[in-house]
């Protein structure tokens, strides 16, 4: 539920509409991969319920990744292709927003691609912090229970302000989705 504070903090509510219009909303089963390793991919992926698994070939699962996380942001940012394995855990639900659209939109939208980047920025500096406290101090990631500490610690206040909008905003992205998928029998 983190990462949806700092993607929906920044992006504003004609961004959501967007994403829910441009978006495919797509089930996904347990064990199915949705990225492989070092095979190019051509959406971003936002998880909207669930939980998915990210592997690399010579560590096995880094990390997990819950809803409101992006799946193959760092291919989108750098063309690389992707540099981990992503499996769903669990029955789960997302929105494919395909590579194309998405740099058309970011191309034509100024405004848009400021606060898209500025989403991706800090969601991945949010991950390096995370990867260094692992790396440097053996820490594992710790349940919710201290999260609202880190956020209040960790969060540049302008995101930190904005933490009840993001979650209206998720929660707005979800309902948008389920009735496009509805109207235009995506699924």
């Amino acid at each position: 539920m983190r990462k949806v504070l700092f993607i929906f903090g920044v992006l504003n509510d004609s961004d959501i509409d967007w994403m829910a219009r441009a978006g495919s909303r797509r089930g996904i089963r347990t064990q199915e991969v949705l990225i492989h390793e070092g095979i190019p991919i051509d959406a971003i992926i936002l998880l909207l319920q669930g939980r998915m698994g990210v592997s690399v070939s010579r560590a096995g699962e880094i990390a997990q990744i819950e809803a409101g996380d992006f799946i193959g942001e760092m291919s989108l940012v750098d063309s690389a292709p992707p540099s981990a394995t992503v499996t769903a855990k669990v029955d789960s639900v997302a929105l494919f927003l395909d590579k194309q659209v998405l740099l058309r939109k970011i191309a034509g939208d100024h405004a848009f691609a400021s606060r898209f980047y500025r989403a991706l920025a800090i969601l991945l500096s949010d991950r390096l912090r995370a990867t260094e406290r692992r790396m440097a101090y053996g820490e594992q990631e710790s349940g919710l229970g201290d999260e609202t500490t880190r956020l209040k610690d960790e969060l540049d206040p302008g995101v930190l302000d904005q933490v009840s909008v993001a979650g209206e905003r998720f929660d707005r992205l979800l309902k948008l989705v389920a009735e496009v998928a509805m109207k235009g029998g995506k699924s």
